[in-house]
């Protein structure tokens, strides 16, 4: 099969699905090896450059999706009449920064990291699709086990979890100075 003809049947798949799909499974619906959807998913990135197109493809671990570039979001708002992005309180971004490092993690795990009950701020985020069940841990009571979705490699720009930003000892210092900067002053009010 022809590059071009690889990058077709790509894009029309991509299209017409709108979500992601996994690279080998291309390689295999297309009957070509994973190097070559590589080569080809490589093309349309290019093509895709452009700033005359509108759509962009998006890497997600071992999947690949076509999606609207970012710049062109607040016409489709326009044209769906859809609710605008949501936004995430800090207490929801807090457990999903400990769901992100920590997966798969269990609510009682986040809870103790938090030192807070996470219950509405793990629902809100299951709503919004940025987590999702991932299991069961084998412990008493089964308690479910949480790790991030697709969607949350989508919304915050990375291609995989291993991009997410490490934390050096030092800024764990610094967080932990802030933290009991922060306590001191509300005990004074």
């Amino acid at each position: 099969m022809e590059l071009t003809a690889i990058e077709s049947a790509i894009e029309s798949i991509l299209f017409a699905l709108g979500d992601s799909v996994d690279i080998k499974k291309l390689a295999e619906v297309l009957e070509v090896t994973e190097g070559e959807i590589n080569d080809a998913l490589d093309e349309l990135t290019v093509k895709y450059e452009n700033p005359a197109c509108g759509v962009q493809l998006v890497k997600l671990e071992d999947a690949v999706q076509l999606c609207t570039k970012p710049d062109n979001y607040d016409y489709l708002i326009k044209v769906t009449k859809s609710k605008p992005r949501f936004t995430l309180s800090d207490t929801v971004l807090e457990t999903l920064s400990i769901i992100a490092y920590k997966q798969p993690v269990t609510r009682i795990e986040i809870e103790k990291i938090r030192g807070v009950s996470c219950e509405h701020a793990v629902n809100k985020l299951l709503e919004y699709d940025l987590i999702k069940e991932f299991g069961r841990l084998d412990a008493p009571g089964k308690p479910i086990l949480f790790g991030t979705t697709e969607n949350f490699l989508r919304c915050f720009g990375v291609t995989s979890i291993s991009d997410l930003p490490q934390i050096t000892p030092d800024q764990v210092e610094e967080y932990k100075k802030e933290a009991e900067a922060e306590i001191s002053v509300k005990l004074d009010i």
